[in-house]
């Protein structure tokens, strides 16, 4: 086991992990949004601190880059990346729209991006979905893991997506289905323990790159 070398790296092994879990729809209702709660009480009963954000917090006009020139990046996106780099790590929570990401999601995405450094570049992410389809919205999650992915974001393998979720719930908002329910907070673990071993243990970055097969290289680095 590698000791902290000095204070500052001690205080940070001693920090609990932050996450910040997005609801991607501010529909009153949202099954999304009740599985982004369900995230976020389960990370807090672990100890970690959970930012439980809708995206409606973070609304912004359609990316144009005549407005950014004129009057910046707008309060939205700006909340959206100061979220982003007071956490550790990335929850998002999103519907699917006509089997893609929705469009004000992308939307967002696409001003926050404009900041440098680029804030989603090295940031952990685990992406989840609840919808009526029997296919639980995996086919919106996917499509958002490419502009993530492209920005540099270690979006985690395992995806969650609960499949008839407006049958899913209990009236407690709980998942019924114990098997589900199991997979749901088995994966979440997993994934906190990822973002724990990169936080406190940073040589499980270089691990990370060599995974994915891609190896450092100025010309296509992300952070401008």
């Amino acid at each position: 086991m590698v000791m902290p070398k000095d204070e500052n790296e001690l205080r940070k092994h001693q920090e609990p992990l932050r996450l910040l879990v997005v609801a991607a729809s501010s529909r009153i209702g949202s099954l999304n949004a009740k599985l982004a709660g369900l995230a976020a009480g389960e990370i807090r009963r672990s100890g970690a601190i959970a930012d439980l954000r809708s995206i409606a917090e973070f609304e912004s006009p359609s990316y144009n880059q005549d407005a950014e020139k004129d009057s910046g990046i707008p309060a939205g996106a700006e909340r959206l990346k100061n979220s982003i780099l007071e956490n550790d790590a990335i929850i998002i929570v999103s519907p699917e729209y006509n089997g893609s990401m929705p469009g004000h999601l992308k939307n967002l995405i696409d001003w926050v991006s404009r900041y440098r450094p680029q804030p989603f570049n090295e940031q952990h992410a685990l992406l989840m979905s609840a919808s009526p389809s029997a296919a639980g919205g995996n086919r919106g999650l996917w499509s958002l893991r490419i502009p993530l992915e492209h920005l540099g974001t270690r979006v985690y393998p395992n995806m969650f997506s609960l499949a008839m979720a407006h049958q899913a719930f209990t009236p407690d908002n709980k998942i019924a289905n114990k098997v589900l329910a199991d997979r749901f907070l088995k994966n979440l673990e997993a994934f906190m323990s990822l973002v724990e071993a990169a936080k406190h243990y940073p040589c499980i970055k270089k691990a990370w790159v060599e995974f994915l097969g891609e190896k450092p290289d100025p010309v296509i680095d992300r952070v401008e």
